[in-house]
């Protein structure tokens, strides 16, 4: 392929940012399905389950490891964050998703998985180092595990950190694994459950190519799709929660900030400008929702209506297939 040379991961920069990344804490662990569910209700028991490892690994059931991966992705997800007294505080986002009235305690619903999906690639607060990079600023249409690595050491040298090439490496293969997985062999039964968002088939393979080193590697690309599992009620809650995390004092925005910027929904839930501008388009006219869009030759323009926003409630009373 023609973008394929030495000067590769030279181009693909991150936007000179103050995010600081984080590049570990999931002790290389991809979440699983059973993990969210089973951390809410722990943490609603015991606020201070996770802050007590031998206790956790009892009630939990899994071991040491597992436990302080657990209580990473509970707070990248959106489930619930430390309050700096060794107790977890769960988020309006958990209670209302993961609650015994919970809108989908069980994780059954692919609302959900995009969702948590938006709330760990959007991140502007301690961002996921791969997921800022691959899912928001990755300019190619494919890449395999040793062209992402090669990129990902480059770029952390260039942001000042000293990351040897085994965090970088377990670090983008829980990416990868958090959204593909590749079984093979006899697992056990706490193995053999993949994450939730691998449900969404935003990662998959396209074949297989020889790197530098002479090895065939699996080539990944996005699935670039309409996707309207994400309804028009979740796409307008996604686009005011970016809203309100990089510009909350401003009144308008720009469409290709929706469309293309990091942790952007564009970005976020791989859609086409065209797809993002016709998204926007559908929710100015319907009406009384949280912005209006005035399209443009040169570039079309979101205006914030204030005071008004949609509600998780809003995104799962809405037809799961019309956005």
């Amino acid at each position: 392929m023609p973008w394929q040379d030495k000067t590769m991961n030279d181009a693909v920069a991150l936007t000179p940012t103050a995010i600081a990344f984080r590049f570990s804490g999931h002790e290389s662990f991809a979440c699983r399905y059973a993990w969210l569910p089973k951390a809410y209700r722990a943490i609603a028991a015991n606020p201070a389950i996770f802050f007590d490892e031998d206790l956790a690994m009892v009630e939990l059931g899994i071991g040491k490891n597992m436990v302080r991966s657990l209580r990473f992705w509970v707070d990248v997800m959106g489930i619930a964050s430390p309050d700096g007294l060794k107790c977890h505080a769960l988020t309006e986002f958990g209670h209302s998703v993961l609650g015994p009235e919970g809108f989908d305690p069980f994780l059954e619903d692919e609302r959900t998985l995009w969702l948590l999906h938006w709330n760990v690639s959007s991140r502007t607060s301690s961002a996921l180092f791969a997921w800022h990079y691959m899912v928001g600023q990755w300019p190619y249409p494919e890449f395999t595990r040793s062209e992402a690595l090669e990129a990902f050491k480059r770029q952390s040298t260039k942001l000042g950190h000293k990351h040897s090439e085994v965090t970088l490496a377990q670090h983008l293969d829980v990416f990868v694994h958090t959204y593909y997985t590749n079984k093979s062999g006899k697992i056990g039964v706490e193995d053999s459950l993949d994450g939730p968002l691998v449900d969404l088939n935003l990662l998959i393979p396209t074949g297989e190519r020889k790197g530098e080193a002479g090895r065939w590697e699996t080539v990944y690309s996005f699935r670039r799709e309409a996707k309207p599992e994400i309804t028009s009620r979740m796409f307008e809650y996604c686009v005011l929660d970016y809203w309100d995390r990089v510009s909350p004092d401003e009144k308008t925005l720009v469409l290709r900030s929706v469309a293309s910027a990091p942790c952007s929904p564009g970005q976020v839930f791989k859609l086409a400008e065209e797809e993002v501008r016709s998204r926007l388009e559908d929710i100015s006219q319907a009406g009384n929702r949280g912005f209006n869009y005035q399209p443009s030759a040169v570039q079309g323009l979101l205006t914030r209506q204030v005071g008004i926003r949609p509600t998780l409630a809003d995104i799962y009373e809405e037809d799961l297939f019309h956005a």
